[in-house]
């Protein structure tokens, strides 16, 4: 066992891991939690298995639960290799982990082990990972250069991120990593990741970056959703400088209903989420947006909700938070044709924002 320890000595190491395939020989449930990037679930034991042998374990003999955890194991395990692990050939790298690095991924490593595959298995399992994750985003400060991509909802800054990122700009696309817009209406298919699964990937997006250069994030508050921005990131963002983008509010109303296309075809989904507002916006706007919805007028409900909730709850936001804003672009358009045409205005602002001196490499 002792030789096919892996120490992960940072964040930065993942980016670099001479293995195949990351298993996560943890249950199902604790995989959903959280797992590291790009790991794939093969559980030792199953929730159910789990919970069996820790009762017995806890309340019973200790003996006999490690004898019904190790045949629950050498089950699954053989379950593996007849199935999805059927295919892998004798040079196959695999690194295993579960919870501290302890008897769940032992015994699954050994058995890959002995059938001649190069495992290693990750010392101090999930626990050693999620260590550095609470030490980046919780106690340490962020050594970046983050600026912030600011503007009213519908000013297409996520496609902005998008487009600065294929022209070699570096960029934190939260929304991305939360799985969700922003904004009220903001849910996406497949809903959230939990805190820990969302710190993970921001985590790693960070751990990525260059100190050197800049990075451009949207402008946020301390939550995407129902997903908390990490103290070290959102106090790096308070103190950024910022570049606001300006559009029409008919633009934003057209670029809105394109972009929540998705929201409209489900009316109903649609006017539950439209609801929600009503203990902040009253039920007289809410009642009025819905029959906007009900007429198919998407385009006039973006309109009514930019200027009736969004516009005002991003006012008050920005004096809440103290924003002040010295770099502004206008856009007149925000389809892909005029965000590319304005990019090199945007590359300006984000240069003077950055340091009046500076030059992108």
């Amino acid at each position: 066992m002792r030789d096919m320890k892996f120490e992960l000595p940072d964040l930065c190491a993942l980016h670099d891991l001479s293995v195949d395939t990351i298993i996560d020989a943890r249950s199902p449930a604790e995989y959903a939690e959280d797992h590291l990037p790009g790991a794939i679930n093969l559980p030792s034991l199953s929730d159910d298995q789990r919970a069996e042998v820790g009762t017995i374990y806890v309340q019973e003999d200790r003996f006999r639960a490690r004898k019904i955890g190790a045949a629950h194991v050498a089950r699954n395990v053989a379950g593996y290799l007849e199935g999805p692990l059927a295919d892998k050939p004798g040079n196959w790298r695999p690194l295993v982990y579960c919870w501290r690095g302890g008897q769940r991924s032992g015994a699954f490593a050994t058995i890959l082990q002995q059938i001649g595959w190069r495992v290693q298995v990750i010392d101090g399992g999930y626990r050693a990972y999620r260590r550095l994750v609470v030490d980046m985003l919780y106690e340490q400060p962020l050594g970046l250069r983050p600026l912030l991509l600011d503007g009213n909802t519908g000013t297409a800054k996520t496609r902005l991120l998008a487009l600065l990122a294929e022209r070699g700009w570096q960029v934190i696309d939260l929304e991305g990593l939360a799985n969700h817009r922003g904004s009220a209406l903001g849910d996406m298919p497949g809903g959230q990741p939990t805190q820990k699964l969302f710190e993970g990937r921001l985590a790693q997006a960070l751990a990525g970056l260059d100190p050197q250069r800049p990075v451009v994030i949207e402008a946020e508050s301390n939550k995407v959703g129902h997903r908390i921005v990490p103290p070290s990131l959102w106090q790096s963002m308070r103190a950024a400088p910022s570049v606001e983008i300006s559009a029409p509010s008919a633009a934003r109303a057209a670029f809105l209903a394109s972009a929540y296309a998705d929201i409209s075809a489900t009316p109903d989904q649609l006017c539950h989420q439209l609801d929600l507002l009503r203990p902040i916006r009253g039920h007289a706007l809410v009642d009025a947006w819905q029959r906007l919805a009900a007429q198919g007028a998407f385009t006039d409900l973006a309109h009514a909700l930019i200027t009736e909730h969004y516009d005002p709850a991003y006012a008050k936001a920005r004096q809440r938070n103290d924003v002040s804003t010295t770099h502004r672009v206008a856009v007149n358009d925000l389809d892909d044709a005029a965000l590319i045409s304005a990019l090199p205005r945007i590359e300006a602002a984000l240069m003077r924002a950055a340091d009046p001196e500076a030059v992108r490499l």
